[in-house]
């Protein structure tokens, strides 16, 4: 199949791109290469894609491209793309969340209605949940964001929800929860950790240590993305967690174990917009989608640890 990748040189995007080519698919990316992280990073998550001949890559925002002619060539689209970061969503830069977030989530459902694509399936987040007591969180539970990007995320939701409702796109929607790994982003707390560490410099908590996240390694989210390629049902919601719930101070410990390095830590103010608590419940997932994580935090740590001494440079 030819499928589409919106966001395709961020973390997530390129991931799944390399998938799909390992697969067999032929796979168009686009991504604009937004200012909020450095685009050298994406720059390098695009590399090895660029190389493969299956391949083609346009740089481009998806509120300005050409869309039809785009979504004629391709059977699936993964829809990515986005403005990331909860903490960054706040004040004037709220613009560039509806921009990247609503109105070209919206213009990419409107120009699909007149072309018939197999599935589209939409990157949404746990931030949609915001600070909800409902643990674990599930698919059904109340939707009320904590941030002006989780406000974003629920939005690109709806628009799939009510463009299959009334044109019977074929739209699924799966919210991920705090994804790690290679790749990850530079404004994500275990590249914040681990980069401190490399570099020898202290390690800035917002909160006690005391919140708790559903830790998700990139590997699982993207099998979760190829099952829902075959197995999600229009219209529907999935979780993809790792579906256990881990304080944050109980990482330290591990990050000193597999870096042989000593933490020195400064506590700082919660931010706005962070939630105290995620848990994912993901039996609905693993019943529809087959979805089954696999791997341990301490895994995908040292992955991630591996990635990052290359990414800067430093053994």
């Amino acid at each position: 199949m030819t499928i589409l990748v919106t966001g395709v040189a961020g973390f997530i995007g390129s991931h799944l791109a390399e998938r799909l080519l390992d697969e067999g698919h032929q796979v168009i990316g686009i991504d604009c290469f937004t200012d909020y992280y450095a685009r050298w990073i994406k720059e390098k998550n695009l590399s090895p894609l660029l190389a493969h001949p299956a391949f083609e890559f346009i740089e481009a925002d998806l509120n300005e491209i050409e869309l039809p002619s785009l979504l004629k060539k391709v059977e699936i689209a993964f829809h990515l793309a986005a403005q990331a970061g909860v903490r960054a969503s706040w004040g004037e830069s709220f613009d560039e969340y509806i921009h990247h977030n609503i109105a070209a989530t919206q213009k990419l459902l409107e120009t699909a209605k007149n072309i018939s694509l197999k599935k589209i399936i939409y990157a949404s987040s746990s931030s949609v949940y915001g600070a909800t007591t409902e643990l674990p969180m599930r698919e059904t539970s109340p939707c009320w964001p904590y941030s002006p990007y989780g406000v974003t995320k629920l939005a690109g939701e709806h628009l799939c929800l009510l463009y299959h409702k009334n044109y019977g796109l074929p739209c699924v929607s799966l919210r991920f929860f705090t994804v790690y790994g290679p790749r990850q982003r530079p404004d994500m707390a275990f590249h914040k950790f681990l980069s401190s560490l490399l570099n020898n410099q202290p390690l800035t908590v917002y909160g006690t240590g005391e919140q708790t996240r559903d830790f998700t390694y990139i590997s699982d989210i993207i099998d979760g993305l190829m099952s829902s390629l075959v197995h999600g049902q229009a219209g529907e919601v999935y979780n993809l967690g790792g579906g256990h719930q881990i304080k944050l101070k109980k990482i330290f410990p591990l990050l000193e174990k597999i870096t042989g390095l000593k933490l020195n830590i400064n506590y700082l103010q919660v931010q706005q917009g962070d939630v105290p608590h995620t848990l994912a419940s993901i039996t609905k997932a693993r019943q529809e989608l087959n979805y089954q994580p696999e791997h341990s935090l301490e895994e995908g740590l040292k992955a991630e640890w591996e990635w990052i001494k290359m990414l800067y440079n430093k053994k």
